[in-house]
């Protein structure tokens, strides 16, 4: 990885990394922040130099990389070229209702996954709005869909601004959820249902290890695995 003085250069060592955890705490495993130079600068609306602004341009600009909470609960990137191999670690070819009869998913991240099967794609607020979501739920909601993120079921697939009864936009910018299979299409869960989990499982892992040989066992097997 060479020296990230831009966000040019963070998607370039992204595509070579595949995967990154978004902020500075990489657990001890990874994250391209170690590689940010003195010319990052978290938090000034910079679009080209801080950070926090370049989760909004790879959701914008690219169609090839995924971003989320996907990593210790926390954001972080995919590259599609990787995509397939935590698709296949995380979630194999699990059904979300089968998985929620199991137990193994919580009925608030059911009836988010159910809003957007209906509708495809929606902001933040009109997920809320349509699933029936109040402001006691907020918590529930937020930690369902951290879930289903990390579970592979749902994807951030861009942004978008509230439009008023005029049609008029307004406000800040609300993140849009869609299906992961919507995300990067059919081609991906083919390529993921090639894969094993245990495959999948050491693919990942020696890529990290090449990325930081010291990184612990136990991190590095929750960084894959969720």
């Amino acid at each position: 990885m060479k020296e990230i003085n831009g966000f040019q250069d963070f998607v370039d060592d992204l595509r070579l990394a595949g995967f990154t955890i978004g902020g500075e705490n990489g657990e001890g495993v990874f994250t391209l922040s170690d590689y940010f130079s003195d010319k990052i600068h978290w938090h000034t609306e910079d679009d080209d130099t801080d950070p926090w602004e370049w989760r909004i341009r790879v959701l914008d600009e690219y169609r090839d990389i995924a971003y989320g909470k996907l990593f210790f609960k926390k954001s972080g990137y995919i590259t599609k070229e990787w995509y397939p191999y935590f698709l296949a670690a995380r979630r194999g070819r699990a059904d979300l209702y089968e998985e929620y009869e199991e137990g193994n998913v919580t009925l608030m991240a059911k009836r988010i996954y159910d809003v957007l099967s209906e509708e495809k794609e929606l902001p933040v607020h009109l997920l809320k709005q349509y699933g029936g979501f109040s402001r006691e739920d907020k918590s529930g909601f937020d930690n369902a869909l951290t879930e289903l993120q990390m579970k592979f079921y749902v994807s951030l697939c861009g942004r978008t601004r509230k439009k008023s009864r005029k049609g008029e936009e307004y406000g800040w910018s609300s993140t849009v959820f869609c299906l992961t299979e919507d995300l990067f299409g059919k081609e991906v869960f083919d390529a993921a249902a090639e894969i094993s989990g245990e495959e999948a499982f050491r693919k990942i892992e020696k890529q990290i290890y090449k990325l930081n040989p010291q990184a612990p066992e136990r991190k590095v097997k929750k960084y894959i695995l969720g």
